[in-house]
């Protein structure tokens, strides 16, 4: 009886696995670490110190099933509902705006109330945007060069939604979009001088509001000098700064952090590495930072591996989404970057950047298992009875 041919070449898809395991490790560690971070604040503000993890318990669910989701959906069939995505995601940056449904906090319109869910439309909305980019530079590969084919249409859809998101307030996340859009163009071909003449526009836009906005330039001066200002201006800078110091090498060990005794604000979302070096040492700071250079050169490598332009690019545009807030993050809370409201990927509390950031992955994932390097060959065809192999 000759073997079943159908049953031999359906195999499985071979995924990436160092770049799965590496974004499941930051996920779990982030978990443990936000009941860690939280549970003081939560019984205070909640009477309840499992507040804050239930949720996020309930996110990281969702992420994982997002996760699935991207790993299975072959990438090339988002070039038919790039538009939509698009347009889906600007609604949703509109939508943070009414007060019906747009759920404001310390003055920022930035989350949508869906029953129990609480969405930070410009998470996904990074997605969007790059899933727009991938698609449209690998189209225009030949006419990069050009400013009016290859530049200018990127930015005006890009300004859009950067527009959108510093009017939340999000500066941080504004940045970081802008950031990944030059990125991604640079890489597909444009023209440096363009880059760089809008890249001098934006630095000066940003200066100016920066200028304008006393909390914005309050942080400026905090951080040159968090020492000075460390009573009022620098104080969350200081007592980030403190917490780190005091961990040493080793770390006070799990649960033994002061500085989540409401000194440092923000403990468990956007400094929640201070805590996690407070307690676990420097040498629990390298291994956050050794996942992340894993998941990053395994998305990069992707990238490079990737069938096509598109799957490519999309790769790339992903990776930054989940490299450069990590980056940013580190530096603000090491005192490198003036503060930014910006979390860490996979560790801060926060249900949307977890959903989105396990999307990514997924779809870095799918891609993988196209590449020529990555996926497995297809099984030799059985060789009939009586005919010789070569």
């Amino acid at each position: 009886m000759q073997p079943d041919a159908k049953a031999q070449t359906a195999a499985p898809p071979h995924y990436d696995q160092i770049l799965q395991v590496s974004a499941f490790s930051l996920a779990a560690l982030g978990i443990t670490m936000i009941f860690i971070a939280s549970n003081v604040m939560a019984q205070a503000q909640y009477q309840d110190p499992y507040y804050f993890i239930k949720r996020q318990v309930m996110y990281a669910g969702l992420g994982v099933g997002a996760l699935l989701l991207g790993r299975r959906i072959n990438y090339h069939n988002y070039k038919r509902w790039v538009y939509r995505i698009l347009l889906i995601a600007f609604i949703g940056l509109l939508l943070v705006f009414f007060p019906v449904i747009g759920g404001k906090v310390r003055g920022a319109a930035r989350w949508l109330k869906l029953g129990p869910l609480t969405l930070q439309p410009s998470e996904f909305a990074k997605l969007a945007v790059v899933l727009f980019l991938a698609y449209s530079l690998a189209r225009k590969q030949e006419k990069m060069k050009y400013f009016g084919i290859g530049f200018l249409p990127h930015m005006i859809v890009a300004g859009v939604f950067i527009a959108l998101i510093g009017k939340e307030p999000d500066f941080g996340t504004a940045v970081t979009l802008a950031a990944i859009v030059f990125t991604m163009l640079f890489v597909g071909g444009t023209r440096v001088t363009h880059i760089l003449l809008f890249l001098g526009l934006g630095i000066a836009l940003a200066s100016l509001l920066v200028m304008r906005d006393p909390k914005k330039f309050a942080r400026i001066l905090s951080f040159l000098d968090p020492w000075k200002y460390g009573a009022d201006l620098g104080y969350q800078l200081k007592q980030s700064l403190l917490a780190i110091g005091s961990g040493g090498l080793w770390g006070l060990g799990p649960g033994q952090s002061k500085a989540k005794l409401f000194y440092l604000p923000d403990a468990h979302t956007d400094f929640i590495l201070s805590i996690f070096s407070e307690e676990m040492g420097f040498l629990g700071f390298l291994l956050v930072l050794a996942l992340f250079v894993i998941l990053i050169s395994r998305g990069i490598l992707v990238s490079l591996r990737a069938p096509d332009a598109f799957g490519s690019y999309l790769a790339l545009g992903l990776t930054l989404v989940i490299g450069l807030p990590a980056a940013i993050n580190m530096g603000v809370v090491s005192g490198i970057f003036p503060t930014k409201g910006l979390s860490l990927p996979f560790l801060s509390y926060g249900g949307s950047s977890l959903m989105a950031n396990l999307l990514a992955v997924g779809i870095l994932l799918n891609i993988s298992s196209q590449s020529k390097h990555l996926a497995k060959p297809p099984p030799p065809k059985p060789t009939p009875a009586g005919e010789k192999k070569d």
